[in-house]
């Protein structure tokens, strides 16, 4: 069983974010209207300006960062978070948050067991802080929500107020992370992890890809160049003068966090973006594709399918999760993917004829949001054979090992007389221990939700051992970093906390969710 929780104690002035306040829950007083609905993560905004015709604007690609220095003990990079005007819709120009200037933000490429040093530098008009999604990162550098690095100027009592956080490590204008990146070859993803304010933030632009190779993958001969494709998918809505839409309650996001009626479920806009276009077109030979694939919208779930022109599904083959490489592949007609998760798929487009279409489909989505783009097959290709073994490397930890089993329970309640998000009955607070955990014990976890959760744990991977009392779905498979929960269901995950001691996260990763309270700390003595 969890451990108890201390009580929750009034929020001080801090004068550098805005809290949630004093939480008022009254018994859990779950969300009636919410536990009711079927599987649906929030309200929809509706775009006011004119659209492109789907499948006419080009995929991008997002650029790769250089290195600033590279040395034998590793490599450095400097990135500036900064605002600037890009043209998302076809003769559009929209404000967006960024790293270096593009969304998505440049990717890493990097190496497992050499260490990455990335300099953020903050020019936006908010405090921010840097979060490597699925990195094994010592706690000073693993994003916590009240470590934050201030814009110049920021002054104490500017903005708003925040609950006090002791530990917090505050710096001025710029803040270096270290990653060591001693983990398996994976797709990562960096995103803004600040405070009462991670949902807006990532809507307008603060996040960005970071690959880890390693030589168990480079072993496998996996398509890559041109034929290894990242794919950020992430919707969002535009208001009558093409700016990003987003119903905050406070703009500006130095003030009231959370969002407006009817939106405290999560917000969903109407147009699909894949690595920040609408619905783009990928050509592409007939050949085998591997397909990076995550889900960074802020709450809109996907089941994605391959759909050729004569209604023939391609089939989705599996060969990594959130945290690698699988042990074999797993062949989906269909896959279910929440935001935050990774999926690492091969595609052959061998046998369609030159001049074939084939669309990603999203099944869960109506009208636009039903479709994510498309691959238009324009010359010649070879189709490699898939391995049929993939990785060795994938901890086999039993329950025997586990030194404890914990409950937890997401779920809606009250907060200062509005709707929140709580764990356990209670929101998040940087000065509470919810979990301490001894370092190197296995640990089983068991998860049950109202409505739809993807709940993301830091620091380290999990193995999903069970839903609703029985099997794994197949696509649960591999090591993991996010589980999605739908309506009404249970999960048991177990993994053994042997990375790094110190004040890490879980929460669920419906960024609303996360920002109205949905998160816990972890504590690994």
């Amino acid at each position: 069983m969890a451990e108890p929780r201390r009580p929750v104690t009034r929020r001080r002035m801090l004068g550098i974010g805005a809290g949630l306040g004093l939480v008022a829950v009254g018994g859990l007083a779950l969300s009636a209207g919410w536990a009711r609905r079927p599987a649906e993560t929030g309200a929809q905004l509706r775009t006011e300006v004119p659209l492109p015709e789907a499948f006419s604007v080009p995929l991008p690609i997002p650029p790769v960062l250089t290195p600033t220095e590279s040395a034998v003990d590793g490599d450095r990079y400097e990135i500036v978070q900064r605002e600037v005007d890009a043209e998302i819709l076809p003769g559009v120009a929209t404000r967006l948050w960024t790293y270096d200037g593009s969304f998505p933000g440049p990717t890493i490429e990097s190496r497992r067991g050499r260490p990455v040093t990335v300099l953020h530098r903050n020019e936006l008009p908010v405090p921010t802080v840097v979060h490597l999604h699925g990195g094994r990162t010592p706690a000073a550098s693993d994003g916590y929500p009240t470590d934050l690095v201030l814009p110049e100027g920021w002054t104490a009592g500017h903005g708003g107020h925040g609950m006090a956080d002791d530990q917090a490590v505050v710096t001025n204008v710029q803040r270096e992370y270290g990653f060591p990146l001693d983990q398996r070859a994976a797709m990562l993803w960096y995103h803004d992890h600040r405070m009462d304010f991670t949902a807006p933030a990532i809507w307008r632009g603060l996040a960005g890809l970071h690959f880890v190779r390693d030589d168990v993958e480079d072993a496998l001969g996996l398509p890559g160049g041109d034929h290894e494709v990242p794919l950020m998918i992430a919707d969002r809505a535009f208001d009558a003068d093409g700016q990003l839409a987003y119903p905050a309650l406070d703009p500006t996001l130095t003030g009231e966090p959370g969002v407006a009626e009817p939106y405290p479920a999560g917000v969903l806009g109407d147009v699909v973006l894949v690595n920040g276009a609408p619905w783009p077109v990928y050509e592409v030979d007939a050949g085998l594709y591997r397909l990076r694939v995550l889900n960074g919208s802020n709450a809109r779930h996907y089941d994605l399918e391959a759909v050729a022109e004569d209604g023939r599904t391609l089939p989705l083959v599996q060969i990594g999760a959130d945290q690698g490489l699988l042990a074999a592949p797993v062949r989906h007609d269909r896959l279910p993917i929440a935001p935050a998760e990774r999926f690492d798929l091969l595609v052959d487009f061998g046998g369609l004829p030159i001049g074939s279409r084939v669309r990603l489909r999203n099944r869960l989505g109506t009208g636009r949001t039903a479709d994510v783009m498309q691959f238009h097959v324009v010359r010649d290709g070879t189709s490699a054979p898939i391995p049929e073994t993939l990785a060795d490397d994938l901890p086999e930890w039993d329950r025997s090992e586990a030194a404890v089993v914990r409950d937890f329970a997401f779920r809606a309640g009250r907060m200062d007389g509005r709707h929140g998000w709580l764990i356990d009955g209670l929101p998040f607070d940087p000065g509470r221990t919810d979990v301490t955990a001894r370092f190197g014990d296995v640990e089983i976890w068991r998860f049950v939700a109202d409505v739809h959760h993807p709940i993301h744990l830091h620091l380290v991977g999990f193995r999903v051992l069970s839903r609703g009392g029985g099997a794994p779905l197949p696509h649960d498979a591999g090591l993991k970093d996010t589980v999605s929960l739908r309506p009404g269901e249970s999960a048991e995950i177990i993994t053994r906390f042997d990375a790094y001691r110190g004040r890490f996260l879980f929460h669920c990763h419906n960024a609303e969710h996360e920002d109205m309270g949905m998160m816990a700390n972890l504590e690994v003595v």
